[in-house]
């Protein structure tokens, strides 16, 4: 069940985001975290791509509609909610949801397992966040390489760790149904999926500038660092969201 159904929804496109600010994502992580219960909530950042894949895969579609917080990371899909008539309020990234959880974590004393990229790059990772944020525990760590038969040995790994946030860095939409189809396993009280947010904390991978950001060109700027992996990808989806927002324009002037 949707714990956040008073916080201000945006629908479109056959998507549901929330529309908040980061500031009240991780407002309501910290309040999760101060529940006995413990129950397990999850938050997706979604850009075009999730978004597309939705509409051809039930089970990414699935997983999107159960999560507790859908956010829009980009600027693409704050632009296409103005367009339709139903505003999000601002582009809330995985990385800087994460930075900022880590930031206010530092301060209370938040304990994270982190989930994802290589060994080395981890190691990295978890190097960074001792020095720059010493009040958060590292409950745990593990690599994103992993076989199936360990899904559910990792599951209860990050569980007997007693973190209370767990952060996924992994490629989308494997971490959206991993995280749903474990929920219940997982036992900690905030999920956030970053994808390749470890990378570019540890300096392997730079971001975008921010006027590039703010452009909603950063999909472009990880295209000039990544183009054989990411060149299909972001030519198919860029294309099938842009047909797909025209249409729902054209059938809403039509009935107008």
């Amino acid at each position: 069940m949707n714990s956040l159904v008073e916080m201000p929804t945006a629908e479109f496109l056959n998507a549901r985001l929330h529309a908040v600010a980061a500031k009240d994502v991780v407002e309501r992580v910290f309040r999760w975290r101060s529940e006995p219960e413990r129950r397990t909530h999850i938050i997706i950042t979604a850009n075009v791509s999730l978004l597309v894949t939705m509409r051809a895969d039930s089970r990414v579609s699935e997983a999107v509609g159960k999560a507790d917080v859908v956010v829009a990371d980009g600027m693409p899909l704050v632009w296409a909610s103005r367009l339709l008539g139903a505003p999000v309020r601002e582009r809330v990234t995985g990385i800087d949801l994460m930075e900022a959880l880590l930031a206010r974590g530092s301060l209370e004393g938040l304990s994270v397992f982190l989930l994802g990229t290589t060994q080395q790059r981890l190691q990295r990772f978890v190097e960074i966040v001792t020095r720059k944020y010493p009040g958060v525990r590292i409950a745990g760590a593990r690599n994103g390489y992993f076989s199936r038969n360990e899904h559910a040995e990792i599951a209860m790994e990050i569980r007997n760790s007693g973190a209370d946030l767990l952060l996924v860095a992994m490629p989308a939409p494997f971490k959206e149904i991993w995280c749903e189809d474990h929920r219940s396993a997982l036992g900690v009280p905030a999920v956030l999926g970053v994808g390749g947010a470890f990378d570019v904390v540890g300096g392997f991978l730079p971001r975008a500038p921010v006027f590039l950001q703010n452009a909603g060109l950063e999909w472009a700027w990880r295209l000039c660092l990544e183009p054989r992996k990411l060149w299909k990808r972001n030519l198919s989806t860029n294309s099938r969201f842009i047909a797909i927002l025209a249409t729902e324009l054209a059938r809403r002037a039509v009935h107008r």
